[in-house]
């Protein structure tokens, strides 16, 4: 993805997996063959591996600046997380991830602010890195925004199963050592936060993948891009509303949620800022027919 320019802010990609390739019915529990094969004709091969039948997903943060402030949004897997049953995120040791943010000259300690837009296992994990065996947060100058909604819905879930780690043991090791540290700050949906004059970070509440889950809306002042963390994963999911993720917990809630933030952003111009689109990822939402989506990537 380009930098894309907001206008006294900018916005950039940090890489951790720019394209893992999953089983479509792992990701999607009610996806099936015919449904894919009515996609194929419109899935670019970043998209989707014809050979294959895979689908991928890009793993990534959202880095934004503006006037020497910085903040990274959702902090994808991270390094040395015990994750036995997910493979291929387990006991992760790649450096792509700090030489993404080093190649915009940045170091863990020159972030101010880390917002997740949900506490899943995928969207934490670089909160933390491990030293001298204890984890501690990767950036030590930040501010971690989590949703108030949010911690406490997991909080709870992880009381009531306290001998079975939630998020694949992802509280325990990359949330609750930054509430400890004392850079945690649990916020409303009411949240903003200034960049400037006419610049700002606020939050839109998107729940249904998860209890508080929010969508971060970047606002320059020459246009807006809206970073929608998990409230969609794939691009496929425009053409057939109905494809459930497997990390979705409240099924028909997340449904109607993603289809309310596509008629918001359907033809309004503003800017798409996907978590988990690969290729080019940032891109606008076009209507095609009365009741028909499609996503056009800006290169």
């Amino acid at each position: 993805m380009r930098t894309i320019d907001l206008g006294g802010v900018t916005v950039d990609r940090i890489v951790e997996n720019e394209s893992l390739w999953l089983d479509p019915f792992w990701l999607f529990h009610n996806i099936d063959q015919p449904t894919i094969d009515r996609n194929l004709t419109w899935m670019q091969d970043f998209l989707f591996d014809r050979a294959a039948n895979r689908i991928s997903l890009s793993f990534h943060s959202f880095l934004i600046r503006a006037g020497g402030f910085n903040m990274l949004v959702d902090t994808c897997v991270g390094n040395h997380k015990d994750r036995p049953g997910t493979p291929f995120w387990n006991q992760l040791a790649g450096d792509r991830y700090m030489r993404d943010l080093a190649r915009h000259g940045l170091t863990p300690a020159d972030i101010h602010m880390v917002m997740c837009t949900h506490l899943h296992v995928d969207h934490v994990g670089w909160n933390t890195r491990l030293e001298n065996g204890r984890w501690v947060p990767t950036f030590p100058n930040a501010r971690y925004i989590f949703g108030r909604d949010e911690f406490e819905g997991h909080s709870a879930r992880q009381a009531a199963t306290p001998e079975t780690p939630i998020n694949r043991g992802s509280w325990h090791d990359s949330v609750l050592p930054v509430v400890e540290a004392g850079q945690a700050e649990l916020v409303g949906f009411d949240f903003v936060h200034g960049l400037g004059l006419e610049e700002r970070v606020t939050l839109i509440p998107t729940p249904g993948h998860t209890p508080g889950h929010f969508c971060v809306n970047v606002e320059g002042n020459r246009g807006e891009g809206l970073i929608t963390g998990d409230a969609i994963h794939h691009p496929i999911q425009f053409r057939e509303p109905h494809l459930v993720n497997n990390g979705d917990m409240d099924v028909p809630r997340a449904r109607a949620t993603r289809e309310a933030l596509t008629e918001r952003l359907a033809d309004s111009g503003e800017l798409m800022l996907p978590i988990h689109f690969a290729g080019p990822t940032a891109g606008r939402i076009r209507r095609d027919g009365a009741e028909s989506f499609m996503y056009e990537f800006i290169d």
